[in-house]
């Protein structure tokens, strides 16, 4: 039955405090002895992870003695930590019930700052978001300007989506090897929203869900606000192991499962069909609900666009699959419009719960929407050979300037997947801002801390002068080394 639950086995306990346990705190810091003092060091990274999401808000620390034993350090190192954590805003103490996360005056968690950018950085290099075509936007809004009037004598309140762009939405599904009724359809402000109200209809406070690593950090994002356990399999140069995947499947028996076969974001990887059917499969005899996530699926530079995972599906089988794609990727992020493929009794299982907190999109947007969707407003050809074009020009700046990283040229997608050689992302990307260039480290992709250290994530969304001057910049960057003003900003969470 849609929205039905898989039996769990027994033992799988679920999360009720607010605590965050002190094995759990230690697996996610480095070494006390890597740096000295140690107890800046570790308030450093606590702070850090605090801003990242990767620790919550409002969470009870460990006990000072419980994080000691654990990280093999002295009590007094813990209530330096501690104490530097409260002068800098990271932390606040109730009294008789410990210490507690927080967030200095001031300071935005990190993926608010991503996402607004910074006033005095020249390149933008952190968000793989292509922008629209002014003249485009304004044909489509001349056009829709009529159909709005026609709406405008109505309540306005869409919360499956309209209908009309619902219809569109399945019959692009049907186009590409998957028959789909309109009924199948819910329209969503984005996919990200699309993966919220799955994961609040389908699973619960602790469950298990496996994702990718690396993996979409926004989605990750949601599913630790959830408060789920996520459990990582591998996205290489080369693509999956399935046998992980499958193993994982088997053994863990998750609720839920996240991925991103087509154009994997950060990766580019491209799932083979062999493989699509082998998870498929697997997740089957699990009783895990697969979430596929397509947003990437129509920017195939070098392949034919994939068909649909759920394709794969036998007809009138048991497969438990949802499909949500957006236009963010392929149109432009500031069109708010998403959507979710699923059986039509979970779909109007998840329009009652998107009631609660969003009784329906903008009507404007969905129009708009369903213009650039029309076949007489197609962006495909055009944007893809863009996308070609600037991946050729990323890669031949790479190839000049810094001829010792490493990469695979992906079959789709919107940025390229570094291999710098050794694991200094996340400081490059730091010393980066120096010389005015925002770019994202692979650990910022990681499903579990402290990896993907010598990853950098290169897209190729913006004009081929930009990227080259990116490049030389980041070059120069490197062999510059830490600069004053960056050591500056590290140190001034503590000053």
């Amino acid at each position: 039955m849609a929205g039905a639950r898989p039996s769990k086995p027994a033992g799988r306990a679920v999360r009720t405090d607010r605590t965050l346990g002190s094995r759990q705190l230690a697996a996610m810091l480095p070494d006390p002895t890597a740096a000295r003092p140690a107890y800046r060091h570790l308030a450093q990274a606590i702070s850090t992870l605090i801003l990242d999401g990767r620790i919550a808000l409002h969470v009870k620390l460990p006990a000072e003695r419980e994080l000691a034993t654990s990280l093999a350090t002295s009590r007094a190192t813990i209530t330096a930590v501690y104490d530097l954590l409260r002068e800098s805003g990271y932390a606040h103490s109730r009294q008789g019930s410990g210490t507690w996360t927080d967030l200095p005056a001031g300071r935005q968690p990190s993926g608010i700052s991503r996402l607004l950018g910074r006033a005095d950085t020249a390149i933008d290099l952190a968000r793989a978001a292509p922008g629209l075509d002014e003249q485009t936007l304004v044909d489509a809004l001349a056009d829709v300007v009529p159909r709005v009037a026609e709406h405008a004598h109505t309540p306005g309140y869409h919360p499956y989506g309209l209908l009309e762009l619902r219809a569109a939405i399945a019959e692009r599904f049907t186009r590409r090897g998957l028959a789909t009724l309109p009924d199948q359809i819910l329209v969503t402000s984005g996919a990200q929203h699309a993966l919220t109200l799955v994961l609040g209809l389908l699973c619960r406070q602790g469950d298990r869900v496996m994702v990718e690593s690396p993996s979409y950090p926004n989605a990750l994002e949601a599913m630790r606000r959830a408060r789920l356990r996520t459990v990582s399999v591998p996205v290489t140069d080369t693509g999956w192991d399935i046998e992980i995947v499958e193993s994982t499947l088997r053994q863990v028996v998750p609720q839920l499962a996240y991925l991103m076969p087509d154009f994997h974001n950060p990766t580019g990887c491209l799932m083979p069909d062999d493989d699509r059917v082998r998870v498929l499969r697997a997740a089957q005899r699990s009783g895990t609900w697969l979430v596929i996530d397509e947003t990437m699926a129509d920017l195939a530079l070098d392949v034919p666009t994939p068909s649909p995972f759920a394709s794969r599906a036998t007809p009138g089988g048991t497969a438990q699959i949802i499909t949500i794609g957006s236009m963010s990727k392929t149109h432009w992020g500031g069109l708010r419009v998403g959507w979710l493929r699923a059986p039509s009794r979970l779909v109007t299982e998840l329009a009652g719960q998107r009631v609660a907190t969003d009784m329906g999109g903008s009507v404007l947007d969905q129009l708009l929407a369903l213009d650039l969707l029309g076949p007489g407003r197609e962006l495909g050809p055009r944007r893809l050979e863009q996308l070609r074009g600037q991946r050729a020009v990323l890669a031949a700046a790479l190839t000049e300037h810094l001829p010792q990283w490493r990469w695979q040229l992906p079959p789709g997608g919107l940025s390229l997947w570094v291999d710098l050689g050794e694991p200094i992302a996340s400081a490059l990307a730091e010393r980066a801002l120096d010389y005015g260039v925002r770019i994202e480290g692979g650990g910022y992709f990681a499903a579990d801390p402290g990896i993907l250290e010598q990853r950098l994530r290169i897209p190729y969304t913006t004009t081929p002068d930009t990227l080259r001057e990116a490049v030389r910049r980041l070059a120069t960057a490197l062999a510059d080394g830490p600069s004053r003003s960056s050591t500056t900003r590290q140190a001034h969470w503590i000053a």
